[in-house]
């Protein structure tokens, strides 16, 4: 049967790690300047790829790491190695200055706007490191095929609140005014890489001791 506790358990375990507030504001910054039909798409694209990732990995994962000889330390120094890039690039607006340019003209369609669907969003922004240990750390501690579906519903119901944060966070930066998305970007592109750290001190942590 349906385990009420299992549910709020799991939802509220990814809920934290995935955070959508916090990945919301990163997505609106780095789709900047591209129209409402790329935004849907790439939120689409990065929560659906981040869906089979995640789902493909709570019941393959262990055993596929096993196989390769990959630890969750070295995926966590890995991600974290290339959401620094990122961060770097969120602070410098390398990433969107070149955008704001071609978007003077908000009626002018950007012909071919980056996909960032794949990487950062979907991986690992959403499908990180710490996602991946947490549904196998919930995993394990049920036996039966309820506790197993209870925990995959939990997180169907994050990852589309994922979505929805997506779908409104470009028209709410917007209201907010290009002062302070600019301010906004680089203070999220400094906790980006502080965050980008903190996985790879994880990482080296877990692998040394």
């Amino acid at each position: 049967m349906f385990d009420l506790a299992l549910f709020i358990s799991a939802f509220t375990t990814l809920f934290v790690i995935i955070d959508p507030p916090g990945c919301a504001p990163i997505f609106a910054t780095l789709t900047k300047g591209t129209t409402r039909k790329h935004q849907r798409a790439m939120a689409i694209k990065s929560v659906g790829v981040a869906s089979i990732i995640l789902i493909g990995f709570a019941y393959a994962g262990e055993f596929l790491f096993s196989k390769l000889g990959i630890s969750l330390d070295a995926l966590r120094i890995a991600g974290g190695i290339m959401l620094f890039i990122i961060g770097l690039n969120m602070v410098f607006e390398k990433r969107t200055e070149s955008r704001e340019d071609r978007a003077e003209d908000l009626l002018e369609e950007i012909e071919d706007p980056e996909d960032i669907s794949v990487f950062p969003m979907g991986i690992p922004m959403i499908a990180g490191p710490g996602t991946m240990a947490s549904l196998l750390l919930l995993k394990s501690k049920t036996s039966d095929l309820y506790g197993e579906l209870t925990i995959m519903a939990a997180l169907v119901a994050v990852l589309l609140i994922t979505f929805v944060s997506f779908l409104i966070a470009g028209p709410l930066m917007k209201l907010m005014g290009k002062t302070f998305t600019n301010v906004l970007t680089r203070v999220l592109g400094v906790l980006l890489a502080t965050l980008a750290a903190q996985f790879v001190l994880d990482g080296i942590r877990g692998a040394l001791f």
